[in-house]
């Protein structure tokens, strides 16, 4: 296995990433440091124990699809071979090729068949089956489905996007609630549009909820939150 490894700023210069966590963002690169020469980790959790990551820091990973996880504990670099090519007389092939039979692969990215759902043990969850959208570069524009444990039922809602600055200020100015508009895009941001553990479906209802708790995101109440559409 190569001793170096590569990174593509395609890749983490994209806001989709850097607007994760620094936490997280180490956990990646600490992963992709430790990846085989397919892009495979044995032992991300110990990996995230080792740099102090925190649990929500591998969900977040999962939750933007920058790693996808197997059953069997292993999980795979998914931008693998946008940042590392390596030479065939060096090239050693993954011991999990159970696992790399299961993916396909299109411009150097690691995809999961339609249809398919991959599954992680009860302490690799990352809380549900989300679509997620690569947002990596302007050609990147391929929805992918990674399944998880515990996944809820598909439903007919049409996929969330996130507002602009200017769409958000403009629905807060409508509303007159005086709520910031950067404060809300950064607090969502932060978090990876996610309250609890449930994907946000609806920001304007997010923000109705800010007015309700006085321009904060109080955790409070179930009943609360009955506007927010999960």
């Amino acid at each position: 296995m190569a001793e170096r490894r590569m990174f593509s700023k395609t890749v983490i210069d994209s806001d989709y990433f850097l607007d994760m966590a620094m936490t997280a963002q180490c956990l990646y690169f600490h992963l992709a440091m430790r990846a085989d020469d397919d892009g495979f980790v044995n032992n991300p959790r110990k990996i995230q124990r080792m740099v102090g990551a925190s649990d929500d820091d591998f969900k977040l990973l999962l939750l933007k699809s920058f790693i996808i996880p197997f059953e069997s504990g292993v999980c795979v670099v998914r931008h693998w071979r946008v940042h590392n090519y390596i030479r065939s007389d060096r090239y050693k092939e993954t011991l999990y090729k159970s696992e790399k039979s299961m993916l396909i692969e299109a411009d150097g990215v690691y995809d999961i068949p339609s249809g398919m759902s991959l599954g992680i043990p009860n302490d690799n969850q990352a809380g549900g089956k989300r679509d997620t959208q690569d947002r990596l570069g302007k050609d990147s524009s391929k929805d992918n489905i990674y399944g998880v444990a515990d996944a809820p039922k598909k439903t007919n809602q049409p996929r969330f996007v996130k507002p602009t600055l200017d769409e958000v200020a403009a629905y807060c100015q409508e509303r007159k609630n005086n709520i910031s508009a950067q404060l809300f895009i950064d607090h969502y941001e932060a978090n990876g549009w996610v309250r609890g553990k449930t994907p946000v479906r609806d920001w304007r209802a997010c923000v109705r909820t800010w007015e309700k708790n006085n321009g904060k995101d109080k955790m409070s109440a179930p009943d609360t939150y009955d506007n927010i559409l999960i």
